[in-house]
């Protein structure tokens, strides 16, 4: 099995030359953010969780790992699973950065998201460790 080396990032930091290929990984586009200044690779929106469960999860930190074992469900699905794929292949090729607006990158989905892509494990903590961001 390949290692991926995938990191985790807020969107609002500028880039750093070990970011690898940069992946926007929200559903919407970041507040206040131009465009032309993400610096963005690719924008990866059928990765994000959905609406209905982002909502329900309101980044309340109590309700993570919840959140996790519906999002890692979510990820099951067709749409999401084409955009698994292109991320893998974006790891095994080069380091890969997903960013997010997100705040808390603790509790953020990008974390369980990383863990997915990198094949460490299908979720819980993950990519914001040394060198994550």
């Amino acid at each position: 099995m390949v290692k991926r080396v995938v990191r985790v990032r807020r969107v609002y930091e500028p880039p750093r030359p070990d970011d690898g290929f940069r992946v926007l990984v929200d559903r919407i586009w970041p507040r206040g953010l131009a465009k032309d200044a993400a610096a963005l690779d690719d924008w990866a929106k059928d990765a994000a969780p959905s609406t209905e469960l982002r909502r329900w999860y309101g980044h309340v930190p109590e309700r993570f790992e919840e959140f996790a074992r519906r999002y890692r469900a979510e990820l099951e699905a067709p749409g999401p699973q084409v955009a698994l794929a292109r991320l893998r292949a974006l790891a095994e090729a080069d380091r890969l950065t997903l960013l997010t607006a997100t705040k808390d990158l603790d509790h953020a989905h990008t974390r369980v998201l990383a863990r997915v892509v990198d094949g460490s494990r299908s979720g819980g903590a993950a990519g914001t460790g040394p060198g994550s961001g």
